[in-house]
């Protein structure tokens, strides 16, 4: 009985000092949701480093982007194909942008936040094309009210 009483008190050592496992986080690409025409859903994301994003396609001609000025300095960024669903992997913590690269100017453009990076004015003075750039603002108040 001794034994195997120090057994499980090594077993919940070992799961207490483990890592977290990465996870997967799921946006639909889609012509029409909650907040309108060409949209991911959702539109914002708060993950973890080492955590991954699928873009899933639930209609055709969209893809998912990384958008070079709203990334952390040296990020190489992924540009998806068209019609692909792609994984992407963040281990960097920072604030991402992401665009499709056809609908662009038509608001098709969402935010993930990997840890515990901070808006920043350079965020906060980017101007996106078109109707983005009005969503973009709509995301950063809702990071504020956080």
């Amino acid at each position: 009985m001794k034994h195997l009483l120090n057994m499980l008190k090594v077993v919940c050592l070992l799961a207490l000092t483990a890592p977290a496992f990465a996870q997967v986080h799921e946006v639909l690409m889609k012509n029409r949701g909650t907040a309108g025409p060409m949209v991911y859903e959702p539109d914002y994301l708060e993950i973890q480093p080492g955590d991954s994003v699928k873009f899933i396609r639930t209609h055709r001609s969209h893809n998912a982007a990384s958008i070079a000025e709203l990334s952390p300095a040296g990020y190489k960024g992924f540009i998806g194909k068209i019609d692909e669903e792609i994984e992407v992997k963040y281990d960097q913590p920072g604030l991402y942008g992401i665009k499709c690269s056809p609908h662009f100017a038509m608001g098709m453009v969402m935010l993930i936040k990997v840890g515990d990076a901070q808006l920043t004015d350079a965020y906060r003075n980017y101007v996106a094309p078109g109707i983005a750039d009005k969503r973009f603002k709509a995301i950063f108040a809702r990071m504020d009210a956080k």
